[in-house]
């Protein structure tokens, strides 16, 4: 199977669990699943594992994988950690970029203006991941690089269900843009401030997000 295939399974998956289609406590069904994708259980299987690995799913004995609830309070606290993980990332990064981790950056930023134009939210996620870890990269810290991308990872469903919000796509991309000017600056406080804020949800985002769970 494909990459981008199987990652688009693991997406509808993932989605289905965030946005309560798979109710907490819910047994997912190796097979249903096949069948609905029209593929062999083994990328089912491989889904699952990426999905326990992000605390979506349990893997219980003699019960299978079981949807764990998403409480909107855990979220919350998780967009806490990863904004105070992002913003120390973007400060080092501010302070010890090389040539070769400007190129990145900007080579990352550019392919997330091109997702903006083609209005296409899962595309922008994926190319806004690489924009990202371009940062954790620069930051040369290899324990700090690891913990972003842990963290990441573990918030792929929000991150990605955030940006179908109405002009979040287009805000964020706008947040890109203040941010790397601050890193190749060597602006260290404004750079982490500004992903900080970037990252964190309160407020208003922080209701959007959970509604848009709902949907």
């Amino acid at each position: 199977m494909a990459e981008n295939t199987f990652q688009k399974l693991r997406d509808e998956i993932e989605s289905d669990i965030v946005t309560g289609r798979f109710a907490p406590g819910e047994r997912l069904d190796e097979m249903q699943l096949a069948a609905r994708f029209g593929v062999s259980r083994t990328p089912i299987r491989e889904a699952i594992l990426q999905l326990n690995a992000i605390g979506l799913l349990e893997i219980r004995p003699r019960r299978g994988a079981i949807v764990i609830d998403p409480a909107p309070q855990r979220i919350f606290e998780m967009f806490e950690v990863m904004a105070e993980l992002e913003g120390m990332a973007g400060a080092k990064a501010a302070r010890r970029h090389t040539d070769k981790d400007r190129d990145a950056l900007l080579a990352a930023h550019e392919k997330c203006e091109q997702a903006v134009i083609s209005e296409e939210t899962d595309r922008y996620y994926y190319e806004n991941e690489l924009f990202h870890r371009a940062i954790y990269a620069a930051s040369h810290s290899g324990f700090l690089e690891e913990q972003c991308a842990t963290m990441h990872r573990r918030l792929r469903p929000y991150r990605r269900l955030q940006l179908r919000v109405h002009n979040r796509m287009k805000a964020s991309f706008g947040e890109h843009a203040r941010i790397v000017d601050a890193i190749l600056e060597g602006n260290a406080d404004a750079a982490r401030d500004l992903l900080r804020e970037h990252v964190a949800v309160q407020g208003d985002r922080f209701s959007d997000l959970i509604a848009n769970l709902a949907k």
